[in-house]
């Protein structure tokens, strides 16, 4: 085998090992990535629906530069299916992070343990193999019905630190407002149904009150 350097090239070694160091960080960051600890809780942790009403909302206000304008009141109990920080893109300076939240038979551990969750360029994905199809004992209508990819736009500077701690596996409370948030060319709708697919499904959420747990 003929080494990438020679036994008199001290400078050389050192770079090498260097490079060989970051290559295992990156696969041992890898390797934890596609295999994150199971869910292990029992029972239902989160079996009710988030709840939605259209009564009593506030008159629309600025926020981050943002005109906010209250759609509904929403309060939502779930386990967090997997969350992603975003830092760069349109909503980044007002929605740091999204979480992909589950109740009622989502919040299970046995079926999230089933269930692989993703999250990329303000979506949710989930796939399950052939094999998990007959143990899951829910239609993809239902994965719908029961999860939500929710864009979190934090009321002030403790909400927001409390929700960057927010965890996978975290049973997390949220209560706010569904919005929408405009500043010139950019203008984002929250969803106001739990059964919508596709583009535009997401929640968008002004989270004025937080509370997570690990479980």
């Amino acid at each position: 085998m003929q080494w990438p350097f020679h036994h008199h090239d001290p400078d050389r070694i050192k770079i090498w090992l260097k490079q060989v160091a970051v290559l295992g960080l990156v696969l041992l960051l890898f390797f934890w990535w596609r295999h994150e600890p199971n869910a292990t809780w029992e029972g239902t942790p989160a079996p009710v629906a988030p709840a939605q009403t259209s009564g009593g909302l506030p008159s629309p206000f600025e926020h981050e530069g943002y005109v906010i304008t209250p759609l509904a009141h929403y309060s939502v109990t779930a386990v967090v299916l997997a969350r992603e920080r975003y830092r760069f893109d349109a909503m980044a300076e007002i929605c740091p992070v999204d979480l992909g939240l589950g109740w009622g038979p989502l919040s299970e551990a046995e079926r999230i343990n089933l269930i692989d969750f993703s999250q990329s360029l303000r979506w949710m994905d989930w796939r399950v193999s052939a094999k998990n199809v007959p143990r899951l004992k829910l239609s993809k209508p239902e994965v719908g019905r029961h999860s939500a990819n929710t864009h979190c736009v934090p009321a002030d500077s403790a909400i927001r630190e409390a929700l960057l701690r927010v965890k996978r596996h975290d049973l997390v409370t949220l209560k706010g407002y569904l919005i929408k948030a405009v500043r010139g060319k950019n203008d984002f709708t929250s969803s106001t149904s739990r059964t919508d697919t596709g583009g535009g499904a997401c929640e968008i959420v002004f989270v004025t009150e937080i509370e997570s747990a690990a479980l």
